[in-house]
């Protein structure tokens, strides 16, 4: 049954578990964070339309049985996908299962829509051109005129959700929009110019999927950068140039942001009596424990125990 929702968040961590995709976002910019959330549901196409106020990097992981397709929906600040730039006059291809880092400067909008594999086979038959998933991501230019079309049907598609969601509800309306978007998708597909992935970035991807899962194995240890370069199979200054590239900082600066992130999610999870702030700041490798509160206000907005005290509230 088609279906939609639209969501604004106010937690990165409810916001990150919104998306289609897997996705961990760390916050790398300070202020009152804010997002909003479009995700409909027609028969077999999904679509989704974002925004965020702050920089931050965001994890995401592909669905697997789909093929994905990210471009942005207006100009803004930097908007990189594993360390390429995303040009408003482009269309990010995913690879299925695809493990990639998106990173943001400052305000990002942005839209995806997917397919199964299945339904892609059939249009690329259909459509007379390749719209099976890559083994690599891809990074393509389509027409102008092309990607417009495509550009005013998914937000047409998104006012539709926010204002009048009865119509995508309705199963031959959202069929004539599924087909429409489809239409526009495999026009901008059909003739668009291939903007090379250079070899160099695919080891980048690669030793960043390690760094990744290196991290994720250990979320509770203070992990030092010789030792996680060790692990991974890299130099030290091959892991900088990777943090560098693909997520615009030093790891162990993302690490610290990481770990910040981890410490405010532990405090707003705590049982009522269960903990104090010292020993989840501890917990995460914050000795200093001044420095942690004066950080963690910096990036949150409040201080460390007042999130603590709304957990038992």
């Amino acid at each position: 049954m088609p279906e939609s929702v639209v969501r604004t968040f106010s937690d990165p961590d409810d916001y990150a578990a919104s998306h289609f995709s897997s996705s961990e976002v760390t916050l790398v910019g300070l202020g009152r964070f804010t997002a909003k959330l479009t995700r409909i549901d027609l028969h077999q196409l999904r679509i989704q339309r974002f925004s965020d106020n702050l920089p931050r990097i965001m994890h995401c992981i592909s669905a697997p049985g789909r093929v994905s397709l990210t471009f942005r929906t207006c100009p803004g600040p930097s908007l990189l996908w594993s360390g390429m730039e995303m040009h408003l006059s482009n269309i990010r291809r995913h690879a299925e299962g695809e493990d990639a880092i998106q990173q943001s400067s400052g305000l990002a909008r942005g839209a995806a829509m997917s397919l199964p594999v299945e339904e892609w086979a059939r249009l690329a038959i259909l459509g007379g051109c390749d719209l099976g998933p890559p083994k690599d991501p891809l990074t393509v230019t389509p027409a102008r005129g092309a990607m417009a079309r495509l550009r005013r049907l998914h937000a047409a598609a998104g006012a539709l959700a926010e204002h009048t969601p009865e119509i995508i509800a309705h199963p031959e309306a959202a069929r004539s929009l599924e087909q429409a978007l489809i239409e526009a998708l495999v026009e901008c597909l059909g003739e668009a110019k291939l903007d090379e992935h250079r070899a160099a970035q695919r080891r980048h991807s690669l030793v960043m999927r390690r760094f990744r899962r290196a991290v994720e194995e250990n979320p509770d240890r203070v992990l030092y950068i010789p030792e996680l370069a060790s692990a991974i199979g890299v130099s030290n200054s091959t892991l900088r140039i990777c943090c560098q590239e693909q997520l615009g900082m030093s790891p162990k600066r993302y690490l610290m942001l990481r770990h910040m992130h981890l410490a405010r999610r532990a405090l707003r999870d705590s049982a009522p009596g269960m903990t104090t702030v010292t020993e989840i700041a501890t917990r995460y490798g914050f000795w200093e424990l001044g420095r942690f509160a004066v950080e963690y206000g910096s990036l949150f907005g409040e201080p460390p125990s007042a999130t603590l005290r709304r957990a038992r509230e």
